[in-house]
């Protein structure tokens, strides 16, 4: 499976941005997909999961601001950020968890918040 992200940038506090991740390969074999970041100096976390059925989890820290979401047709999972913090900058990484619980990443992509 290979996972291709897009769509980070620079944003100023309280904008919004949306990141793709799009799955190729193997992708039905992927159960859950999801977005996790790493700030400079700190572990990767993860932000936001869906798996193939829609549940949906996130992270304390972007509930209510982050929505993920996921079309099955297209292997894509997009994450909608808006209200965004100077706490949100990070390289956010899409990731994939295969039924096999096997672990795919994407390149990860910048998302940086400042004014």
């Amino acid at each position: 499976v290979q996972l291709q992200a897009s769509g980070g940038g620079l944003v100023q506090p309280g904008g919004s941005l949306r990141l793709s991740c799009s799955a190729s390969g193997s992708a039905l074999s992927l159960n859950v997909m999801g977005w996790y970041r790493q700030a400079p100096g700190k572990q990767r976390d993860m932000v936001a999961t869906i798996t193939r059925g829609g549940s949906t989890n996130y992270a304390d820290s972007v509930k209510g601001r982050f929505t993920i979401s996921r079309d099955n047709t297209k292997n894509t999972v997009s994450l909608q950020m808006n209200s965004l913090k100077p706490e949100d900058t990070a390289v956010y990484y899409c990731n994939g968890l295969s039924w096999t619980d096997r672990h795919y990443w994407g390149q990860g992509t910048l998302v940086t918040v400042s004014s």
